[in-house]
């Protein structure tokens, strides 16, 4: 985000707070991003004064999820309360559907990014986290996916197994400084990974990295523009010569 677009995500964040302080009720986000996610979580630590928060987007490993701000009293029933909707399409097994076919076909609904969550699609089966709201329109008026068929339920249970591919990069780094193991990622020298971290090409858990110099742990996930994005997976001890063995598991 650049500075107006931190201003006027931090200014809806302070909406929601305040009509959750001012009403007594849980208020809820659209569907956030990944780094959307960061910041609001980083924001609402500092901001939300006696409120408490979650984030939920429909299943537990979901990268799209929704901010809930609410009183401490909504807590034990607060994930009862998402007005999340869990769509499932069924279509000919052979009909090769893709996100981006779903994607585009609530697009051309004039739905807007942030009413839609998560997409995931298997064989003859999609599932779609959607906003309550967007739920009733696409049930009503969606009967094809592009060129092919399908039937909407939402009454189903979320079921489908959401897969990722990764690409295993292992090596050595100097330390465990952001710039050291950005060169390894990115397969550029330590001088060209600073100049990446420098121009705010580097996010490190979906933050935008700011120091050269900060340290990463196991699990850290760091997105480099034009290079992808990383999970440092493992750190596995030293060499004699006091460089650190690292696996870094690339999203492919």
């Amino acid at each position: 985000m650049n500075g107006s677009e931190d201003k006027f995500f931090a200014a809806r964040l302070g909406d929601i707070v305040k009509r959750s302080e001012r009403d007594g009720v849980c208020c809820f986000s659209n569907f956030l991003d990944e780094k959307q996610c960061s910041e609001a979580q980083r924001w609402c630590q500092y901001n939300a004064g006696s409120l408490m928060h979650t984030l939920f987007g429909g299943f537990p490993d979901a990268k799209r999820r929704v901010l809930a701000v609410f009183p401490d009293y909504y807590e034990d029933y607060i994930m009862d309360e998402f007005p999340i909707k869990c769509l499932t399409f069924t279509f000919r097994r052979e009909d090769r559907l893709t996100h981006r076919d779903f994607l585009g076909t609530f697009m051309g609904l004039r739905l807007k990014r942030d009413v839609i969550g998560d997409i995931i699609v298997g064989d003859g089966i999609a599932q779609v986290f959607v906003t309550d709201i967007a739920a009733r329109l696409i049930s009503s008026t969606v009967s094809k996916i592009g060129k092919t068929g399908v039937k909407i339920y939402d009454d189903r249970p979320f079921q489908l197994e959401v897969k990722q591919e990764f690409r295993n990069i292992s090596g050595t780094v100097a330390s465990m400084r952001l710039d050291c193991v950005v060169g390894l990622a990115a397969g550029v020298s330590r001088e060209n990974a600073a100049k990446l971290i420098r121009s705010e090409r580097v996010d490190v858990n979906h933050l935008t990295a700011s120091s050269v110099s900060q340290e990463l742990h196991a699990g850290d996930v760091l997105s480099i523009r034009g290079c992808g994005r990383f999970i440092l997976s493992d750190i596995n001890g030293s060499t004699k010569k006091g460089r650190i063995h690292i696996n870094l598991c690339k999203f492919i």
